[in-house]
């Protein structure tokens, strides 16, 4: 295998695996990377799926126009080492995450992926960016006939690790080198609760991991004798335990090793917190949300939707921009009551100015959203079959109302009433956005019979006739 052959295999392999890997703990995800092996070396850009169309202004300014990129830290005599790997400064292009480093292996490389607005946190994204950057050093240091392939595949299993390296590099800027908390034993605790029923339930509550030095810090309600602390390694015996801090603003408090005892809801310095809430749950260091977990894996995904598609039709519209702003705080909060408490509606945002007819239950007098007892009385008519009817005026018009029109293309009979029945009204009616919540499936936001989030997926590409291209050459400069 010559040398340009093998670092093609090397590129492929990694983007390959880190794809994949993302696209299991995020949504469907993309990776490119731009690099150049050796200062010498022309940039080089290898972008299976398309991911950086549209960023080529910023690209060509940054790498065909200003060679700064190959002005490497990495001293001289150490070219054939790729163990002191230093950052490159991150771009900041817009729906992407990136990490840059230069190495003696490698003398410049950015990898990108994709930012969902979804996100809990990019953190455990970021630092996997970062290990498929270390891993391609460390091939380009070895010899071709060493290669091995592994880091691919390495690299599609890589979450667990993203999101411990996450919480290690925060907690080593809390607490410094010195503390005895291990993250990878925690980590191992908070899936296997999470995977543990207890009387025909899942886990609920929130179980707190503190440093052992910050313990005389909480205000404790109950402690455990030292040598009688149940081990946190013993999954069911925790489990059980969380049913005494489960619907309250109590905590269940850990030292990494064993359970202490139950403290009030009361922050130390520094912090892991999983809160379980049945079928999945968030992880959180401090206050700051890392990841979420669910079926025994971590995700990134928060469970409740951003409604980007929402605020981005209310901008577009001829609304002034507090009362677009007012309309859609009112509709999140209905959508994520909904999410929380696990049942599906429909919510119908009237825009017009003589607002349309529903046939549905009628009021004698609209329900002010601004005022949180009639907020809260149109989360609870939510749950009422039909859908609910909201006008411009921040009031609610009509509950349990019925979505008719003639049937069009574009319907998904694997979608149900509520789906379809929105997408027919909206072709039928103008200045009409209706957001469906679904107990199992992702919200939905339709206008002009067109769900306007709806998820094109990309199709993955036979790598075997894609290969790296100059940088030049890609974007036709």
């Amino acid at each position: 295998m010559n040398q340009n052959a093998f670092v093609c295999k090397c590129i492929m392999d990694t983007v390959d695996g880190l794809s994949d890997g993302l696209s299991h703990y995020s949504e469907p995800s993309r990776v490119a990377v731009i690099y150049a092996i050796s200062p010498e070396d022309s940039i080089q850009l290898y972008d299976p799926q398309g991911l950086l169309n549209g960023h080529e202004p910023i690209l060509k300014e940054l790498y065909l126009d200003n060679e700064s990129w190959r002005h490497s830290k990495i001293p001289p005599a150490d070219n054939n080492s790729f163990r002191n790997m230093q950052p490159a400064e991150k771009l900041a292009l817009a729906g992407l995450i990136s990490y840059g480093a230069h190495s003696g292996s490698v003398c410049y490389q950015m990898w990108f992926t994709e930012h969902h607005a979804e996100m809990s946190s990019i953190g455990p994204t970021e630092r996997w960016l970062e290990h498929a950057a270390w891993r391609f050093s460390h091939d380009m240091a070895n010899e071709p006939n060493l290669y091995t392939g592994i880091s691919g595949a390495f690299l599609r299993e890589y979450a667990t690790h993203a999101v411990r390296d996450t919480l290690v590099d925060e907690m080593n800027i809390y607490l410094g080198w010195d503390t005895q908390l291990r993250i990878y034993p925690i980590l191992d605790a908070v899936l296997g609760i999470s995977r543990t029923v207890e009387e025909g339930a899942w886990a609920r509550g929130k179980l707190r991991f503190v440093e052992p030095r910050s313990l005389a810090t909480l205000s404790f309600l109950a402690r455990f004798p030292t040598l009688e602390r149940p081990f946190l390694a013993h999954h069911k015996h925790v489990r059980k335990l969380l049913t005494s801090v489960e619907n309250s603003d109590r905590v269940l408090v850990s030292d990494g090793k064993t359970l202490v005892g139950i403290a009030q809801k009361d922050l130390p310095n520094f912090s892991i917190t999983a809160d379980f809430r049945g079928g999945h749950g968030f992880l959180n260091l401090n206050t700051n949300p890392i990841c979420s977990f669910a079926d025994g894996n971590f995700h990134s995904k928060t469970y409740q939707a951003k409604l980007v598609q929402v605020e981005e039709a209310l901008l577009e519209s001829d609304l002034d921009s507090t009362l677009g702003n007012s309309l859609f705080k009112i509709l999140a909060a209905i959508v994520h009551n909904a999410e929380n408490t696990k049942h599906g509606c429909t919510l119908v945002l009237d825009l017009n100015t003589e607002r349309l007819h529903l046939s549905g239950q009628k009021l004698e007098a609209p329900i002010d959203l601004q005022n949180v007892g009639g907020l809260q009385l149109a989360q609870s008519l939510s749950k009422v079959d039909g859908a609910l009817h909201i006008g411009k005026d921040l009031h609610l018009h009509g509950f349990a109302c019925l979505l008719d029109g003639m049937a069009i293309a574009g319907e998904d009979r694997s979608r149900g009433a509520r789906y379809n029945s929105a997408l027919r009204f909206t072709a039928a009616h103008n200045n009409i956005l209706v957001v469906v919540v679904s107990s199992d499936r992702p919200v939905s936001v339709i206008q002009e019979g067109v769900e306007l989030n709806a998820l094109c997926r990309w199709q993955p590409a036979n790598n075997c006739a894609l290969m790296p291209i100059p940088l030049k050459d890609a974007f036709h400069y």
